[in-house]
């Protein structure tokens, strides 16, 4: 048997019994709860609030923005790079230079295999620093790109998200946020806020730390509503 601790009266007695009472009332107790609000008070504030994200890749856009609301990063994508047109490679490295090296820069993989993913996931980080978020498609092989690049240390993104079980596995598979469109979802004949809400909820359910990153708005009344419900981005 292992020697009593020091200054720990022993099991049974009732000394032992007065200080489990005192410890069951110092975790009650007001100044505990102070204690916990001031923790809290003291983290950063970019870790508490929802992210805000530019869903652009015009560089003029992108500046404008910065300088005028506390923006987390910026968002892009296959179509969205299509519109500015150019060397998409060029605009990518233009938009990291615009926003620095710590604010996050989301650049999806192209290919639809899982091997292809994982290349230009691979060459993505290589081209535009560690605080780049690689987006993959959340389809089979999206989840297993997944579950390889968070092994290899690789931050990702499922994306093209509608459906809750999709942001499910996704984020089960190691995603460290899930995106879904709620706008398509809209037109899809669903509710995308409602279907945004339900997918916070089974993630926080099952303790998964993925983060829900909201996209395809069409009103900042949507924004509102998920920022008030604590939706992560």
């Amino acid at each position: 048997e292992a020697p009593p601790s020091a200054g720990v009266p022993p099991a049974g007695t009732p000394a032992h019994a007065r200080m489990r009472a005192d410890l069951c009332q110092a975790a009650l107790s007001p100044a505990n709860d102070q204690s916990l609000a001031a923790e809290r008070r003291g983290r950063k504030q970019e870790e508490l609030a929802m992210k805000l994200f530019i869903d652009d890749a015009h560089l003029d856009a992108i500046k404008r923005l910065l300088a005028v609301y506390p923006i987390d990063g910026v968002t892009t994508n296959p179509s969205i790079l299509a519109k500015v047109g150019g060397n998409p490679v060029e605009v990518l490295h233009a938009i990291r230079a615009a926003i620095g090296n710590d604010r996050l820069l989301f650049v999806q993989a192209v290919p639809t295999d899982a091997e292809g993913m994982l290349r230009d996931a691979r060459a993505i980080v290589r081209a535009f620093g560690k605080n780049t978020v690689v987006k993959i498609p959340s389809i089979p092989a999206g989840f297993q790109a997944i579950r390889a690049l968070r092994d290899e240390g690789i931050h990702t993104c499922g994306t093209v998200v509608y459906t809750p079980l999709q942001a499910y596995l996704a984020a089960k598979a190691g995603a460290d946020y899930v995106a879904p469109y709620v706008n398509r979802i809209d037109n899809m004949g669903y509710d995308g806020v409602a279907v945004v809400k339900e997918i916070q909820d089974i993630l926080t359910k099952n303790d998964l730390l993925a983060e829900v990153l909201a996209a395809s708005f069409k009103n900042s009344q949507q924004v509102l509503t998920l920022c008030a419900y604590g939706i992560g981005s």
